[in-house]
């Protein structure tokens, strides 16, 4: 009884030293962002321009009865994302209490690496001041993934502009 107790622990201790990841990518690199934080994912809708929005953000969605800002998160980051194509992708997530919708180029799936896996941001990469949302890079294979901290995507100030679009 006490081994079965003892595995059942070790086996807990595992799981939480796993992160669940949902991964997308923005051109040729592939981030990854906490599963938690993810309400759903859904194909690009039909997005209403605000005018005189912030360059990054893209419009308004209608979810469900529900106005939801979309961001551009490869204008954001300063990233070229493709063409349009058909597989972009709206990531929902809520952030400071507000329901907002990411546009990246694709989602290609849902991972669990180990935490140990995860490496701290490069200090060339956390001397810039707008790259204080990598949260760091994990290494799976022959793969990088860059690590969002969704808590720092936007700054505050950004935050409480996107709230008042809605």
């Amino acid at each position: 009884m006490n081994t079965l107790m003892q595995k059942t622990q070790v086996a807990k201790q595992a799981d939480s030293d796993l992160l669940q990841l949902v991964i997308f990518r923005l051109a040729e690199e592939e981030f990854g962002v906490d599963i938690m934080a993810v309400q759903e994912i859904i194909k690009m809708p039909a997005i209403t321009v605000i005018p005189q929005a912030p360059e990054y953000v893209a419009g308004v969605i209608n979810l469900r009865g529900r106005i939801i800002v979309v961001i551009s998160l490869g204008k954001k980051f300063d990233i070229q994302s493709c063409d349009k194509n058909e597989e972009y992708k709206v990531i929902v997530v809520e952030l400071e209490n507000q329901v907002i919708g990411m546009m990246v180029d694709s989602v290609s799936e849902v991972l669990r690496i180990p935490s140990s896996s995860v490496d701290p941001a490069p200090d060339i990469i956390k001397s810039g001041v707008s790259s204080n949302y990598i949260q760091g890079v994990g290494k799976l294979d022959d793969r990088l993934l860059i690590l969002l901290d969704l808590r720092n995507v936007l700054s505050e100030y950004e935050t409480e502009e996107l709230s008042q679009l809605v």
